[in-house]
């Protein structure tokens, strides 16, 4: 622990962005490698992949996985100076936790090693740490299309999460995150003056008239038990009071709680873009970024969890959690293989409140880093 503690506090204070965390990495793969483990970084050069084989294990013998993410986000570090692994990049910060989830599977990686050389594991685990969860659609694709999940036959994950007490952790079967697209509409037309607006295409009205008809209509066009919602982040038009502008812009996110919805949604909205730009003479351009589909948890692996807690610390330290609309790429697993991600309490319990996540004064519970080690250790031994 007090090694993991430490790591988890090098990484907080050394933040690096998606696709970006070449000392993340290289920090990692020589600490395997001191375990005598041989990891393998993926073709971009950020994330490795690390697989322990018991001895004799059969070529084709299948993998039980788990997945940390390493990358941190692009905000400032609010912390007071006063805390030692405060973040010493301005602009960055580990505001999700990510550094805990490495330092658990990098724990995981060296009592599994011991495990291993002492003819102690007997079945072949595979540690994944993913670069760019936070960039969609997901650095999980790069892990995947570098073989990643080949024979992996479950997938576990764990992910911070400040309103669960330390020494718990919440489980859902199901969907347990939402899908999360994004979207750039362009609206485009000749300009004018403010005067003459039956002469040309009033932008202005447009974009106002997308930004409030474009949700309302397809609430009516998607079932509503998919959860489809669509939220603007950012609306920008003209210049000048008197002058009727030639572009106009919005940009926003689209979150589904099912997986119908998700994949539903892009022609529905492409086709009430149309349908409105048409209303006001305008030309459009829409651009619709896929993310990530939702995190599923396959109910047999949501057992595995709750049944290996109960193992490791006694009943009562599972709780039920609810659906979130953030997305999480940990979905594109789920794709290949069955599995799990379980919400880690990290809230202190000498504090009344939370620190949330993606903001700059997220903090941890370090504690939590041997609680989901533990459990992660009995899904392997247990």
């Amino acid at each position: 622990m007090p090694e993991l503690i430490e790591v988890r506090r090098d990484l907080h204070r050394h933040p690096e962005l998606g696709r970006q965390e070449v000392r993340t990495t290289a920090l990692l793969k020589e600490r395997l490698e001191q375990a005598g483990l041989e990891p393998w970084v993926l073709p971009a050069g950020t994330g490795l992949i690390c697989d322990l084989l018991p001895e004799g294990a059969a070529a084709d013998a299948p993998f039980l996985a788990f997945r940390a993410d390493i990358d941190a986000l692009p905000i400032d570090d609010a912390k007071p100076e006063t805390v030692p692994y405060r973040s010493t990049v301005p602009g960055r910060a580990h505001a999700c936790g990510h550094d805990l989830h490495t330092s658990i599977v990098l724990g995981l990686g060296l009592l599994l090693a011991e495990e291993r050389d002492a003819g102690r594991l007997d079945r072949p685990v595979r540690l994944i740490f993913q670069p760019a969860e936070e960039v969609m659609p997901g650095g999980a694709l790069d892990v995947i299309a570098a073989g990643g999940m080949d024979r992996v036959e479950r997938i576990f994950a764990v992910h911070c999460d400040p309103k669960v007490d330390v020494g718990r952790i919440g489980l859902k079967v199901g969907a347990i995150t939402s899908a999360c697209d994004r979207l750039e509409i362009s609206l485009d037309g000749p300009g004018g003056h403010t005067a003459r607006p039956h002469l040309t295409t009033d932008l202005v009205g447009a974009v106002a008239g997308t930004a409030v008809e474009l949700p309302a209509l397809l609430g009516r066009r998607m079932d509503p038990r998919w959860g489809v919602s669509l939220v603007w982040g950012r609306i920008a038009a003209g210049s000048a009071a008197n002058v009727i502008p030639r572009r106009a812009e919005l940009e926003g996110t689209v979150r589904c709680l099912e997986l119908d919805g998700w994949r539903e949604a892009p022609g529905a909205i492409e086709e009430l873009v149309g349908q409105i730009a048409e209303t006001y003479r305008a030309k459009w351009v829409l651009d619709y970024h896929r993310g990530v589909p939702p995190v599923v948890n396959e109910a047999v692996s949501v057992g595995m969890l709750s049944d290996a807690m109960d193992r490791c610390f006694g009943p009562g330290q599972v709780e039920g959690t609810e659906q979130s609309l953030g997305g999480e790429d940990f979905s594109w697993y789920l794709e290949q293989a069955p599995g799990a991600l379980a919400r880690l309490g990290v809230r202190c319990l000498a504090e009344s409140g939370s620190r949330d996540l993606h903001q700059g004064t997220f903090d941890a519970d370090e504690g939590a880093i041997g609680v989901a080690l533990e459990l992660f250790t009995a899904l392997v031994l247990g």
